[in-house]
């Protein structure tokens, strides 16, 4: 099911976004009727749409439609509300823009999910702290990744030095137990968010895959998976794998959650 501005999406609204590749998102998971983190996914959405249309968007617009699609489902599902133009000219982009407001679902996967063998490339993304539809280049390492006996990528620098996944943040327990993000150039996930603010003693500071045999275990986050083990990176495993992941999980469990 999809909806546009709160009604049934049509064809020709689908093949422009589709034709254009032009615009942003946010992903949430609906659990017991509410979402964790909402106001930072409305944030997002507010501040993306200006950077992208220099147009503002209405926070209870937004709500309204995620309602109109959700209904009185209690969930699970993930809910991706996508702003974009249909009527974006391709050869003059620049034109006044009229964001639309697309609201899609489906069922969200049980929790916790299978944990990731993932495979290391040099990649940066392009203006990365937008949540911006044009996700080519990101699947097409994803494919090639997976093509090489791998579940997902995990980006770095030329230097090595580390980033963030495919379409998600990564997180490590250094020797000590503390949690440490890597200080790059990310897109910074809700979910990355409200854990970094939750958990005591997390640090962010610059990771190197040089230093990661040093790790005792490593995570991805993303509003849709929340906490996902991941058990090693190239041909590295991590010693402590998903049974250091628990306290971080739980921590992610009790953060509240807001009906749309």
């Amino acid at each position: 099911m999809a909806t546009v501005n709160g009604l049934p999406a049509s064809v020709e609204q689908m093949a422009g976004l589709a034709l254009t590749n032009y615009g942003h998102f946010t992903t949430m998971r609906l659990d017991g009727g509410g979402i964790r983190g909402l106001p930072l996914h409305l944030d997002r959405l507010e501040r993306d749409c200006a950077a992208l249309f220099g147009a503002p968007l209405d926070r209870e617009r937004v709500l309204h439609c995620v309602r109109q699609e959700v209904g009185r489902q209690a969930g699970p599902l993930i809910v991706r509300v996508t702003v974009f133009d249909p009527a974006l000219d391709l050869a003059h982009p620049a034109g006044k823009a009229d964001p639309h407001i697309l609201v899609t679902t489906r069922p969200a996967s049980a929790l916790p999910p299978s944990a990731l063998r993932v495979r290391s490339f040099a990649f940066h993304r392009d203006t990365a702290a937008v949540k911006h539809v044009a996700l080519f280049s990101q699947l097409r390492l994803r494919r090639a990744a997976q093509l090489a006996g791998f579940d997902d990528v995990l980006f770095t620098d030329p230097d090595g030095r580390v980033s963030e996944g495919c379409t998600w943040n990564i997180g490590f327990l250094d020797e000590a137990g503390e949690v440490v993000w890597p200080d790059a150039d990310i897109l910074p996930g809700v979910t990355m968010r409200l854990l970094h603010k939750a958990l005591e003693g997390s640090t962010t500071r610059e990771v190197r895959i040089a230093e990661l045999p040093s790790m005792r275990a490593a995570f991805a986050t993303s509003a849709a998976v929340g906490v996902r083990a991941v058990l090693g990176v190239d041909d590295l495993r991590f010693p402590d794998g998903d049974s250091a992941l628990a306290p971080l999980r739980e921590a992610y469990a009790a953060l509240p959650a807001e009906r749309p």
